[in-house]
């Protein structure tokens, strides 16, 4: 058995009260606090961004296709262009791509007895996967698009039905305009009310049938208001835009824009929070070593009889600096596992019982999500077993220091 290990253990395991025993078990609750913070610092980062992300990448998709019009904003309605079956099946047929389907929006006019509110309905069709907005629906049901002529149904935000007194099958009055100027009015069934918690869509958006939108505004059956691109995985947004808009059939007067460019100021701020997050646990980080470099001087300092001993029964000085680099790391390692454990407890705990709130209103949901990066959770444990050997080599070179004779003598 390596002497230095041996030794190391029984200091570690010494029953004998000491100031050290003090100071070591201090550093083990630090490193476990330490770690804990940094796994649940990441896995509250990397919940908030899925959960703000896949709410405006439901809504929207990822990449859109429409009409060039600079200086649109945003939220309007579309020039009309006509359905593609070419670009259709051609980003389709796109590595990475999960659908592609068509949509068109039109302002109207709801309206009851007693009250209106103004909204933009945004029409989809058949083709469109419910499986985007099928979470955020609170009440009801998905539309349901029937062959001869257009869906007499509407799903709208829990903010609208609020706003109208309206509830689940109500049936509410809408107007149009349309492009003549004269208004239209509708009445169309409300079968799903709905809720993402991003105060932009549910104060402005109702779901209805793009055929509606196209009967409104008297285009033809196969003019669409733009296409949207669902992708596997929202970080290649940027070179599926680029690969669609190169392709050589792909008509000049459109364009392709990512959901980051229309909605330029929410990934803005997704990327101050996890700013916030890398500055968090760069002070984490501080502690730790504060923590480490501490608590291995106050070893060294109380171990001074024994470290002369050592040397004068011919210790190297490697060997007594690795009795002290080995005591460290089994409180490094101790503080690690009970760190790591009790951050998954937390984040589990969490998820089952949600009990960390939030304003909904600022951060677009209600409770705290938490996402477990398995590659994160390794970086912390490794980081933080080799940060914490590093540093502990600067303390250790106080062996070197030590004579044998004035050590003995130390009391």
């Amino acid at each position: 058995m390596n002497i230095s290990s041996f030794i190391a253990r029984r200091i570690a395991f010494n029953q004998q009260q000491s100031f050290s025993r003090f100071i070591i078990r201090l550093s083990t609750v630090a490193t476990v606090i330490s770690v804990t913070v940094m796994i649940v610092t990441l896995s509250f980062v990397n919940g908030f961004q899925d959960a703000v992300s896949e709410k405006v990448f439901s809504f929207w998709g990822h990449v859109r296709i429409g009409y060039r019009q600079p200086g649109k904003t945003a939220i309007a309605e579309e020039v009309p262009m006509e359905a593609s079956d070419s670009i259709l099946r051609t980003v389709q047929s796109m590595p990475g791509v999960r659908s592609i389907h068509p949509f068109a929006t039109k302002y109207a006019i709801l309206k009851t007895t007693e009250e209106m509110e103004g909204t933009l309905i945004k029409g989809l069709d058949p083709s469109y996967d419910s499986a985007h907005i099928a979470p955020y629906i609170q009440e009801g049901r998905w539309l349901r698009f029937p062959d001869s002529t257009y869906a007499r149904e509407i799903v709208v935000s829990t903010f609208t039905a609020a706003q109208l007194h309206l509830k689940l099958h109500d049936r509410v009055l809408i107007y149009f305009v349309r492009p003549d100027g004269s208004l239209r009015p509708d009445r169309l069934s409300i079968v799903g009310i709905y809720k993402t918690g991003i105060e932009e869509y549910d104060k402005t958006f109702a779901l209805g049938d793009l055929r509606l939108i196209r009967r409104l505004n008297g285009w033809a059956p196969n003019e669409i208001g733009g296409y949207e691109v669902f992708l596997n995985n929202y970080e290649r947004m940027d070179a599926v835009s680029a690969a669609i808009f190169e392709q050589p059939s792909f008509p000049q007067l459109w364009e392709t824009r990512t959901v980051r460019e229309i909605y330029p100021n929410i990934f803005d701020w997704l990327g101050i929070v996890s700013n916030n997050g890398s500055v968090l646990l760069s002070i984490v980080t501080v502690i730790v070593i504060i923590n480490f470099i501490t608590c291995l001087i106050i070893l060294v300092l109380e171990r001074v009889r024994m470290i002369g001993i050592l040397k004068a029964l011919g210790a190297s000085n490697w060997t007594i600096q690795r009795i002290f680099l080995f005591h460290s790391a089994l409180i490094t390692l101790t503080g690690i596992a009970l760190g790591t454990g009790l951050s998954l407890l937390l984040i589990a705990l969490q998820r089952r019982f949600q009990f960390v709130r939030l304003n909904e209103a600022e951060y677009y949901m209600s409770t705290a999500a938490v996402r477990v990066d398995w590659s994160q959770v390794g970086l912390v444990v490794v980081g933080t077993l080799l940060l914490s050997l590093f540093v502990l080599l600067i303390p250790s070179l106080l062996v070197r220091r030590i004579q044998p004779i004035k050590a003995i003598r130390f009391s």
